[in-house]
């Protein structure tokens, strides 16, 4: 019989901490720990949020009866670090710094390795990050944007995008490794990538640049329009990225990011619900086709995920134009601290060997 593992998986978020032990695939607890903006607001960066943080998880190992000396590792979402290529990295001393400074940029993703490293400590295991945002593996062609002031960057779901394509690759029976994929992942934001051979080499900027809108995020925009908006002098710098994250797509046109709110709507007869909802889902598929090109149209599937992957309206919309490209396969909703595991996983098992950072 092979030894089972114990896995504990972190996901900091902006007002929460979700964390789970699994023993194996299966899962031993799991609790969302939230937190009030009033409790975060006192800290002035990220990183001083740890003391916080870490008394949370510790409080909840205790109240599951969890032995902190018996998990074998301890796996955290990678934050913004340095563009790195797909994999599970060991949290190492260069990580931690840059984690520690956010050079990169301050979010809440960058204390998963760091709360990892020192529980890991505690352990006497080894920590890891899995698939982080800044995940890059672009083709210099891709990198190329009509203007070297702005070349195209890799910004993206990694965690889940990586994780659904390794579903799709064992559900059709091959190798990650061996297929050309395209994974959309539908949620407030928005990115459409193609897999090509385990790697992603082509991804439109789901943070803040191009590609389909979104409930929260306005995609791609007339660049010309963009500039002249800039300099009217009605915006601030602040409200401009606004618009584009956080109050675009959706909330821009409907005044809600809630998909099942517009599906109300729309069936209450509400026909500009309708006609933006059928934008966005336009807009997936043909990000999806133009990716398609990236492969010389050679695609084994296309894979739908994401938490609006469950409105099979919306799923219904982008299939009847995309399913001449390839097999769509949908597999729907967001299984971060579940992708972390299976990251952790195959290090101890000795499937791959841990990247370097």
């Amino acid at each position: 019989m092979s030894r089972q593992y114990k896995v504990l998986t972190i996901n900091p978020g902006s007002t929460s901490t979700k964390i789970a032990l699994y023993k194996d695939e299966e899962e031993v607890f799991s609790v969302n720990l939230s937190h009030p903006a009033e409790a975060l607001a006192k800290y002035e960066k990220i990183v001083d949020q740890y003391d916080f943080r870490n008394e949370f998880i510790i409080k909840a190992l205790k109240e599951n009866s969890i032995d902190i000396k018996s998990i074998d590792a301890v796996v955290g979402r990678g934050g913004l670090l340095k563009p790195i290529p797909g994999g599970t990295y060991e949290v190492n001393e260069a990580m931690l710094k840059d984690l520690q400074e956010g050079k990169r940029g301050e979010h809440a993703s960058n204390l998963g390795g760091i709360l990892a490293y020192w529980l890991a400590k505690a352990a006497g295991c080894k920590s890891y990050i899995v698939d982080p945002v800044v995940v890059d593996e672009m083709n210099d062609l891709a990198r190329i944007s009509g203007n070297p002031l702005l070349p195209r960057i890799s910004i993206f779901h990694a965690l889940n995008q990586k994780a659904v394509a390794r579903q799709a690759a064992y559900i059709l029976g091959r190798r990650y490794e061996e297929l050309n994929l395209i994974v959309a992942h539908l949620g407030g934001g928005i990115s459409v990538g193609v897999h090509e051979n385990g790697r992603v080499v082509d991804i439109n900027n789901a943070l803040d640049g191009d590609g389909p809108f979104s409930p929260e995020r306005s995609g791609g925009v007339p660049a010309g329009a963009l500039v002249r908006l800039c300099f009217s002098k009605e915006y601030t710098e602040g409200e401009i990225k606004k618009q584009i994250k956080g109050s675009g797509g959706l909330v821009a046109y409907l005044g809600t990011n809630d998909v099942r709110e517009v599906e109300k709507r729309i069936e209450s007869g509400d026909g500009k619900a309708r006609l933006i909802y059928t934008a966005m889902a336009y807009q997936v598929a043909k990000e999806i086709g133009q990716m398609a090109t990236v492969v010389s149209g050679r695609v084994d599937a296309i894979i739908l995920t994401g938490g609006i992957a469950h409105a099979k309206a919306f799923v219904s919309l982008i299939e009847d134009r995309v399913s001449f490209i390839g097999k769509v396969i949908v597999l729907a909703g967001e299984k971060e601290l579940e992708s972390l595991r299976d990251g952790a996983l195959r290090i101890l098992r000795g499937e791959e060997t841990p990247q370097i950072y």
